[in-house]
Formats: C-alpha cells, sequence, structure tokens
C-alpha cells in the first residue's frame, strides 16, 4: 500500500512564493481600480461645473467630503475586516464605488454629489482602500517582507492612476464626459475576484499572540486607546494629515492648475498620470528602503522634498515640460508615505489590529484631504489663483518633516500582538 508523500521543500517554498504574489497582485490590483477612479475624478471637475452651474466652490465641497468620509470609513472598515473578514468588506466597497461613479452625472445639485461621489464613491474606497489591504497584505506575508508588500500594494494605486487618467481623456473624448464617468464605474467591478484572495481576518493571528505572550489581546477600543496615548502615534498621524492636504489638493485641483497656467487641459490629464507613474517608483523604491534606513527619516525626506519642489515650481516658468517634470517629482512623494507609515504602526504595535490602527492615521490623512480639496476650490473662487494654497503647502510640508523626527521606532512594551 503506497504512502503518500510530503511535499518537497523546494516545492513548498515555490507554492509560498506564489501563494505571497497572488496576495500582492490581488490587493494592488483592487488598489489600481478604486484609487485610479478616484484620483482622475478631478478630470470632471470642469465639466461637472458646466453641467450643473453650481460653481467649483460647490462642487469643491463634494469632492472634499469625499476626502473626509474616505478617511472616516477606513478605521471602521478595518475594524470590522479584522475581526469578519477582509473579503467581505472589499466586496461591499467595490459595489458601492461603482454605483456611486455610475450616477455622478445624473446629480444636479450639491447634495447629490454629496452623497454620489463623498458617500458611496468614497465610502466603498475607504472599505476597499489601504488600511484594509495593507493590513490584509501584512497579516498574509512574512514580517521580512512587509515593508516591500506594501510598497508593491501602493504602486498598484500609483499605476491606477497612471492607467486611468489616459483612460478617462479618450473615454471623454469618444463618447462624453458623463458615460466616460459611468464606464470608469463599471472598471471597478473587475476588482471582484481579490474578494476571495483576501478572505480571512485577524482572529488567528489574535489567538497566536495570545498563546505566545500568554496575555489576552486587546479589544479594539483598547488597541485605539493606547494607539492614541503613544506621542509617536500622534506625530505620524499630524504627518500624514499634511500628506492628504497635498494629494488631495493636486488631484483635485491640478487639472485647475494646468488650466491657470494657460496650458491645454490636456496637459491636466498627462499630469496627472505622470504623478501616477512616477509614484510607482517611489512607491517600490520606498517599500525597498524600509527595514534598510529609518523609517522616521525617510518620511522627514519625502515631506521635505514636496516643499522643496512646490517652491521651486512657483518660481519656475509655466510651460508643459515644467509642469510634467513637476507632476514626475510629485509623484515619486505623492503615496510613497504609505510604506514607512504602515512600517511604523505595525512596528509600534504589531498587525492583530493593524486596519483599525492605520485606518485611524488613514483618518488623519483625509481630515487634510478634506481641507486640500476645499480650500483649493475657496481659494481659487477668492482670489483667481491657487497661490495661497501653494503656500500653505510649503509651510505644512516643512512641519510635517519636523514632526516626524521624534517619533521613536520600536515596540511598545507589555501589550499581546503579532509578529
Amino acid at each position: 500500500m503506497s504512502k503518500s508523500k510530503a511535499p518537497a521543500p523546494g516545492a513548498a517554498s515555490a507554492h509560498k512564493h506564489i501563494a505571497i504574489w497572488l496576495v500582492l497582485l490581488a490587493a494592488g490590483g483592487a488598489f489600481t481600480l478604486t484609487m485610479g477612479v478616484r484620483q482622475t475624478m478631478g478630470l470632471f471637475l470642469s465639466s461637472l461645473n458646466t453641467s450643473t452651474g453650481l460653481g467649483v466652490g460647490s462642487i469643491s465641497l463634494a469632492f472634499a467630503f469625499g476626502q473626509l468620509w474616505w478617511g472616516l470609513t477606513q478605521p471602521f472598515a478595518g475594524a470590522v475586516a479584522d475581526r469578519i473578514g477582509t473579503g467581505r468588506v472589499i466586496a461591499i466597497g467595490l459595489l458601492l464605488v461603482a454605483v456611486g461613479t455610475f450616477i455622478t452625472p445624473l446629480m444636479t445639485t450639491t447634495a447629490g454629489l454629496i452623497f454620489a461621489i463623498g458617500v458611496l464613491a468614497a465610502g466603498g474606497a475607504g472599505m476597499a482602500g489601504p488600511s484594509v489591504l495593507m493590513a490584509a497584505s501584512t497579516r498574509l506575508v512574512a514580517p521580512e517582507k512587509r515593508g516591500l508588500a506594501t510598497g508593491i500594494v501602493n504602486a498598484g494605486g500609483s499605476f491606477g492612476q497612471f492607467a486611468m487618467a489616459p483612460i478617462a481623456i479618450g473615454l471623454t473624448a469618444t463618447v462624453g464626459w458623463a458615460s466616460a464617468m459611468q464606464w470608469l464605474g463599471v472598471l471597478v467591478l473587475l476588482a471582484l475576484p481579490a474578494v476571495w484572495v483576501l478572505r480571512g481576518n485577524s482572529n488567528a493571528a489574535n489567538a497566536q499572540a495570545a498563546a505566545a505572550s500568554g496575555v489576552k489581546p486587546l479589544s479594539a477600543r483598547q488597541a485605539i486607546g493606547q494607539a492614541l496615548a503613544t506621542p509617536g502615534y500622534r506625530y505620524l498621524s499630524l504627518g500624514f494629515l499634511v500628506c492628504g492636504f497635498h494629494v488631495a489638493f493636486l488631484a483635485t485641483h491640478l487639472p485647475g492648475v494646468v488650466a491657470a497656467c494657460g496650458l491645454p487641459p490636456a496637459i491636466g490629464g498627462w499630469a496627472l498620470a505622470m504623478i501616477g507613474l512616477f509614484n510607482i517608483v517611489g512607491s517600490l523604491a520606498m517599500g525597498w528602503a524600509v527595514g534598510r534606513w529609518r523609517m522616521k527619516s525617510l518620511l522627514a525626506l519625502l515631506y521635505a522634498t514636496r516643499g522643496l519642489a512646490v517652491l521651486v515650481f512657483l518660481l519656475a516658468p509655466k510651460t508643459p515640460a515644467v509642469m510634467l517634470v513637476f507632476a514626475a517629482v510629485m509623484g515619486v512623494t505623492f503615496l510613497s508615505t504609505v510604506p514607512p507609515t504602515v512600517g511604523l504602526v505595525a512596528k509600534m504595535f504589531g498587525t492583530v489590529n493593524m486596519a483599525m490602527l492605520f485606518g485611524v492615521v488613514m483618518l488623519a490623512h483625509q481630515v487634510g484631504g478634506f481641507l486640500g480639496a476645499y480650500l483649493g476650490g475657496y481659494v481659487f473662487q477668492a482670489t483667481g489663483s491657487y497661490d495661497w494654497v501653494w503656500y500653505i503647502d510649503i509651510v505644512l510640508a516643512a512641519g510635517a518633516a519636523l514632526v516626524n523626527l521624534p517619533i521613536p521606532e520600536s515596540r511598545l512594551p507589555g501589550a499581546a500582538r503579532a509578529a
């Protein structure tokens, strides 16, 4: 009678590598579609204004509310994913993004746009967003590969912006802006297979941590209380708030900045695409750098680079080449803040409540996002220029670079948590 043989070590290792890459493909692919659609919505701001006659300020309010709601959903989505399963949360999120994006062209009031863009699409993108996707990745890959894993997933979001901006431009030229937006909503549903790959939750990690340490895992409320009482976590959140201000202002108003500089509208679409393309480079480079250099130093460097790049842009002539080079530099620093931020949260607290704790940091990011999206429209409507927003951005970038420096890179003592 034949006996079944255990798989050879080489075969087991190969299967493990395939499983890891499948996880990263699923998380990165989902982020590609949700982030790609969200980050190209600014291309439709002028068309929405022309169609509805509501004014740039009112439409910016809908985009700004979306930034805030995207952040507000993430701690709750993370907490639910940590308990009942990542796949279910992502599935609901993808459906909401699709519905919200599809019905946006049908809205004719500020309240309608807030509901479609700010509640449905943004809330769905938050549920299928970085806090849930990054936490699933860190839970399913080995600790020594987490920096690169988060960089790869983050690069997926960047690739989405790079790919979706030309697609949105092409669709708009072919079928009109309204149908183009609706097709983007349908494209989001291509991420549904990721639901199966990323299923599961952190219950196993909780049990493992408790067994290893003999300490009962923290509840969600206890974990948040511990995090908010940690100065390094608060500093990290403040810096990430500045990141949100910068990112949301660019995503929403860069096409408007291009128009204010007297450049063709197509340059706005290509500038957004350049941000997405070079953010792939920045995300992968930062994922590689995590673990090799201090993460707080990497964050300080990124924020300082942003402030300096904006200052140089303000002083430079506004030509298409300058605009695209500026977009490329912004792309390198755009969301490359995510891998070291995720890394610092995991370093301080482990992965047991990772989705929720990173979700709280993302909430701070989106409070900044609300301010960046709203102030961009408000200041432009009041002054006819974006200059004052750029000045604020430079000051905030300098502050974010400084506030990250005191963050200690060590685990908190006394808490049970997964590796």
